[in-house]
């Protein structure tokens, strides 16, 4: 008869590592799931698909832009070798440049009136096209084409010609007695003129905004109008909250875009920035300084404050969306 106390004890049968790649085992920590030769061959194709985005970045965009920062604290006129003179194109800029002072501010009248005004032809235009359906594919392509060829030379070209002196907007306003000599060369109507320019393009922000209107529910339309609301109350609350995420893109870019003004000033003004000095916006004296008066340096510098400063409006322009910028599904 056999002694179970003096049995051989039998030992324990091997453990099966039952577990699955990527779960944990007990005793253990999870093991990281093996990729798969073809998930690997995947990421190989991507990353040869992205090369050549990330070689134009790095080589067009990032490596300029470093180049530009450091020649923004030299003295370089591309001729000779850049002389590092630290903070004095800065300080010049600011204090010893009655042009560029002058041109910030021609600048900022531009931005400032030009972009509501532009946002506001859009809208309008925008909630036309929206109300009645005949003809808007026609209509939309024709507000549209302005934003394709606005910013070619040809365009800058027929503006001059039609604001200039015995051009076709003067003569006609001749006609009702109204004679203001031209546009072009008048000091007082440049502005104005350059302005008119910029809200013709509205092609493109119109666009959006009439994508933004037709995601507006009727039926908040029809609640407003049984509550008796009428139309300018029914654009307050309705219209403009719902569609204030596509205002901010608007308003956002178009700002943007409003600094970077150059092309219609420079073939208007046949590139003097005249008359004046009412068109010689941010970017066309910038241009002026690096090419024609070769100070490399100092347009270098003149390109990173205007970075800067619209880096910092775009920041205020994102904090203050909190307060009137709604989103759906927002609580507040």
């Amino acid at each position: 008869m056999t002694n179970a106390a003096t049995a051989t004890p039998v030992p324990p049968p091997a453990v099966v590592d039952a577990a699955r790649p990527g779960e944990s085992r007990a005793g253990g920590a999870a093991r990281p799931p093996r990729r798969k030769p073809a998930s690997r061959r995947e990421n190989v194709a991507g990353y040869g698909f992205l090369l050549p985005w990330l070689v134009g970045f790095f080589g067009l965009t990032v490596g300029p832009m470093l180049i530009s920062l450091y020649l923004a604290f030299t003295s370089y006129n591309l001729f000779t070798d850049p002389k590092f003179i630290g903070i004095d194109n800065f300080v010049r800029m600011f204090t010893d440049d009655p042009v560029y002072m002058k041109s910030v501010g021609i600048t900022a009248i531009y931005v400032l009136v030009g972009t509501p005004v532009k946002l506001a032809a859009a809208l309008g235009i925008a909630m036309l096209l929206n109300y009645r359906d005949r003809g808007s594919g026609f209509f939309r392509s024709a507000f549209y084409a302005p934003s394709l060829i606005g910013a070619s030379v040809s365009v800058a070209i027929v503006w001059r010609a039609m604001f200039a002196n015995d051009g076709p907007v003067d003569s006609g306003l001749n006609i009702f007695g109204i004679e203001l000599g031209g546009w072009v060369g008048n000091v007082d109507l440049v502005v104005p003129m350059m302005i008119i320019l910029a809200v013709w393009q509205f092609g493109a922000p119109m666009v959006i905004f009439l994508a933004g209107l037709k995601q507006i529910p009727r039926e908040l339309y029809e609640a407003a109008e049984v509550d008796g609301a009428g139309a300018f109350r029914r654009f307050r609350s309705v219209t403009l909250p719902m569609l204030s995420p596509v205002i901010f893109f608007n308003l956002l870019l178009e700002t943007i875009h409003a600094f970077q003004i150059f092309a219609s000033a420079f073939i208007i003004s046949n590139g003097s920035g005249g008359p004046g000095g009412m068109t010689n916006y941010y970017t066309l004296y910038l241009y002026k300084r690096a090419f024609s008066d070769q100070q490399m340096g100092y347009a270098s510098a003149m390109a990173w404050v205007l970075v800067v400063v619209v880096a910092i409006i775009a920041f205020v322009l994102f904090r203050t969306s909190r307060g009137w910028v709604h989103y759906s599904g927002d609580s507040k």
